[in-house]
């Protein structure tokens, strides 16, 4: 029998890529694949281009009354692929980002892995359109939570990932409190504490060409406060 596989894409303001995002990813050829979009009352109309996609396509859309953030969104999106049968679960971004050329790839490794993260910190694996100055930060950032959490896996913050569904019947989503692009942080620190096996592949990331970046000062502090978080107050793991 064919696994099935859900990919989910939180979207704000992405009427210029969604589109595209979607039909890019079922050019691959995916047998048994569906695509849900979590929007979040984008002002700028991108769920009515989800919906005319559904109506021929399989993409499943949930619409949230206003924008609640990507942690939430990507949990919604989790709850729904369970309910919809999935054995994998991916995470990507629909702003062009996250090449899904690469998807192929990551269902290969996922049949060893219980996640496998898209990295753009091993060998093969590159940025695209970041200044010097981000791409020493990014990295920074990634090697300070590496080593105060004792992480083994070196692109902590990549939110182009593959999940096991069943991972998801151990890690408490229900106490994951980020809700910012700390949350790829957060739900990787509980899948290495709880024992999943990881596995990184390399990926091209390309800064995105419509729109503007997500990421503010405000994610920043946020990301810092809950590496502290994890290092000084987490919760137990029953």
């Amino acid at each position: 029998m064919t696994n099935r596989v859900v990919i989910v894409t939180p979207t704000y303001n992405e009427r210029e890529n969604i589109k595209r995002h979607i039909t890019t990813i079922l050019k691959q050829g995916i047998p048994n694949l569906s695509i849900i979009i979590v929007d979040d009352n984008s002002p700028d109309g991108t769920a009515e281009i989800v919906r005319s996609c559904a109506a021929s396509l399989p993409v499943t859309l949930i619409h949230r009354p206003k924008k609640a953030g990507i942690g939430s969104a990507y949990i919604n999106g989790f709850q729904k692929a369970i309910r919809m049968g999935a054995d994998f679960i991916f995470e990507m971004d629909a702003d062009g980002s996250h090449q899904p050329e690469t998807l192929p790839a990551f269902l290969n490794s996922a049949r060893n892995a219980d996640l496998v993260v898209g990295s753009r910190r091993i060998p093969g694996g590159s940025v695209r359109g970041w200044n010097t100055r981000r791409n020493l930060q990014s990295k920074a950032a990634s090697l300070f939570a590496q080593r105060l959490l004792n992480l083994h896996t070196l692109d902590v913050t990549s939110g182009f990932r593959c999940w096991r569904s069943s991972v998801f019947k151990k890690i408490p989503l229900n106490q994951i409190r980020s809700n910012g692009y700390s949350f790829q942080l957060e739900i990787l620190w509980w899948c290495e504490r709880l024992g999943f096996s990881v596995k990184e592949i390399p990926i091209h990331f390309v800064d995105r060409k419509h729109g503007k970046s997500k990421l503010s000062p405000k994610e920043i502090f946020l990301f810092f406060s809950t590496v502290a978080r994890l290092k000084f107050n987490a919760p137990p793991t029953n």
